[in-house]
């Protein structure tokens, strides 16, 4: 897996902790519906009561872009009432992790984005796998991704090519080195 492609996971693992929430309540200050013709330039209703920059934020906005923000917000309204206070609950707790944290995280969904459709996909499916397995399985993934990361140029070299080098194996000679490293690990 590219450094580019660990990021992305990364990034994405992250952010569907934490991140997605953010795209979904944003637009809580603009109506739920379109303006009528002619008052995109309007702010929204009850702008007046925004915190702090959010009014002004709203209006360096583009029309496009205040329409994309009405739209997730008709998504997020459409959720059930749990599924919308998890999002809330996700959403504060981006908001409440240091800076760097949040422009990491950031950084990671651009990279997760910038990847072809395909590999999103890909990635998307592994996470998928990853959120299915055991606590104790996820420690230990978590364990050896930290492991690797942590480890010099060489050492992650080797992991890379022994990676490349299980992918190419057939069923069959997995489940024999599987056996093999049982058997060494036993005596």
């Amino acid at each position: 897996m590219t450094r580019l492609r660990h990021l992305a996971l990364t990034a994405f693992i992250s952010l569907s902790a934490l991140a997605a929430p953010a795209r979904a309540e944003e637009p809580a200050a603009a109506p739920a519906a379109p303006p009528p013709a002619g008052a995109e330039a309007l702010p929204p209703a009850g702008a007046e009561a925004l915190p702090g920059g959010a009014r002004e934020r709203w209006e360096k906005l583009s029309p496009e872009q205040q329409q994309a923000l009405r739209d997730r917000l008709k998504a997020f309204q459409a959720l059930q009432p749990e599924q919308q206070a998890e999002l809330k609950g996700k959403l504060q707790r981006l908001r409440e992790l240091p800076p760097e944290r949040r422009e990491e995280i950031l950084r990671h969904f651009e990279a997760f984005q910038r990847l072809p459709d395909r590999e999103r996909r890909m990635l998307l499916e592994k996470f998928e796998r990853f959120r299915e397995l055991a606590p104790e399985q996820k420690a230990r993934v978590r364990a050896a991704m930290k492991e690797i990361l942590q480890a010099g140029p060489r050492d992650r070299a080797r992991y890379l090519e022994n990676l490349r080098r299980w992918r190419d194996m057939s069923p069959e000679e997995r489940d024999a080195a599987r056996q093999r490293f049982r058997d060494r690990r036993n005596r």
